[in-house]
């Protein structure tokens, strides 16, 4: 490709990191906040000044819109969200741009014994001469996924702008909750009208990711008998002690994300709430293959059908639900959305990897509800904590792969 978007790219991300638009589990609504609106509107503007179609924000708050086709092909679908994780702070994010990286070190504005460093961290010693974005160091950047956002509109914009680039008709999607495992509603594959589609939230330059964790979600409520500790002899249950009970019987030395890489999957211990007479223990609970999934939930009721036994005056639940499924399942039927990514990053001097993501996106649902959607690289590092950062340069290939790409798929037949 012959286009530099780098400039436009950079200034998308520091504009959409800068908007909080953190999403929150424990809400019932869609979205999960009302500041994802900040960036939903803003993107339902922009798409309608750079001459999008059917730009709409849906009753479920995902962006949708149009970028009409200039020769017949299927209609390919691109995806990013705009919600930020809720593990970390993203509240007063301010995004810096390290201009032609020296390959050192880079320190943060706002917390002085934070370093980023390239023996650390080895695909950042590969972006010397690059322009790298991160936070000031109290916050995540947000990379994940508003670089995503970043890389779809500006290679929309360029599509609109040049209407004689042959490609079939573009639908985009912009979705709020994916980092709370909600960002496809089961309206979204009807509303979108893709035949099949790509979501840039991923990693590396060249991966192109077709398998993903399967998931579930579980929680675990503790009800213990409550009395004045001074007259508890005898009769108090205390709900911390069992709760503890429950994590420390879990295999941490086998099975969480500490000890955990490659195809094994863990049970992760989010978050632990309450007191002495009631406590809820948020897990999350990951495997490449449904079996392991059903097994390590299994585990879990097991160990708390365990700690109740010592316990009859108790009350403990454990409800698993589920998440999503590994794209692989139905990808693997037909890789015609896998194999196009492949010929457009060999058609631009990139090498393609795909390797399991040890996580999810959006295109793990709308995979599973029939839209088959694997995961292409943003160049995004470090996400959900303070040490975030991506390479513009790295972006700047995501938006040639989203170009060149859309150009292969109007000449795919299905």
């Amino acid at each position: 490709m012959t286009h530099t978007f780098d400039q436009e790219l950079e200034d998308r991300l520091v504009r959409y990191a800068a908007i909080d638009s953190q999403s929150d589990a424990d809400s019932p609504s869609s979205p999960s906040t009302e500041i994802q609106f900040g960036m939903l509107r803003l993107l339902e503007q922009e798409l309608g000044e750079i001459g999008a179609k059917d730009v709409q924000v849906t009753e479920y708050g995902a962006v949708l819109a149009t970028i009409p086709g200039t020769t017949e092909g299927p209609t390919v679908g691109l995806l990013a969200h705009v919600d930020t994780a809720p593990q970390f702070n993203a509240t007063g994010v301010k995004p810096r741009v390290v201009k032609g990286y020296n390959g050192g070190e880079i320190t943060y504005p706002d917390d002085p014994a934070l370093v980023l460093s390239p023996e650390e961290y080895p695909y950042l010693a590969e972006k010397r001469g690059h322009d790298i974005v991160t936070a000031s160091g109290t916050t995540l950047l947000g990379a994940d996924d508003k670089a995503g956002v970043a890389i779809i509109m500006t290679a929309a914009r360029h599509l609109l702008a040049n209407p004689g680039i042959p490609h079939g008709p573009v639908r985009i999607a912009f979705t709020p909750d994916e980092e709370i495992g909600r960002g496809v509603d089961p309206k979204l594959p009807a509303d979108l009208g893709a035949d099949f589609a790509y979501t840039f939230d991923g990693g590396r330059v060249g991966e192109i990711e077709y398998e993903t964790f399967s998931a579930d979600g579980a929680e675990v409520r503790i009800t213990g008998v409550s009395i004045h500790p001074g007259f508890a002899k005898g009769k108090m249950v205390n709900a911390i002690h069992l709760a503890s009970r429950i994590v420390e019987i879990l295999p941490q030395a086998t099975m969480t994300p500490e000890v955990t890489d490659g195809l094994e999957g863990f049970v992760h211990a989010t978050e632990m709430t309450g007191g002495s007479s009631e406590m809820k223990i948020k897990f999350i609970i990951r495997d490449f293959e449904r079996e392991g999934l059903a097994a390590k939930g299994e585990m879990l009721r097991q160990v708390c059908a365990a700690v109740q036994a010592t316990e009859p005056r108790a009350t403990i639940t454990c409800e698993i639900r589920p998440q999503y499924r590994n794209m692989r399942y139905w990808l693997e039927e037909d890789m015609t959305p896998v194999d196009l990514a492949r010929d457009a990053c060999r058609d631009l001097g990139l090498e393609p990897v795909s390797v399991p993501i040890r996580g999810g996106t959006d295109g793990s649902r709308l995979t599973e509800m029939g839209v088959p959607t694997p995961n292409l690289f943003t160049g995004m590092q470090n996400i959900h904590g303070p040490l975030e950062w991506i390479s513009v340069q790295d972006m700047a290939k995501a938006t040639d792969l989203c170009l060149t790409l859309l150009g292969k798929a109007a000449t795919a037949r299905r």
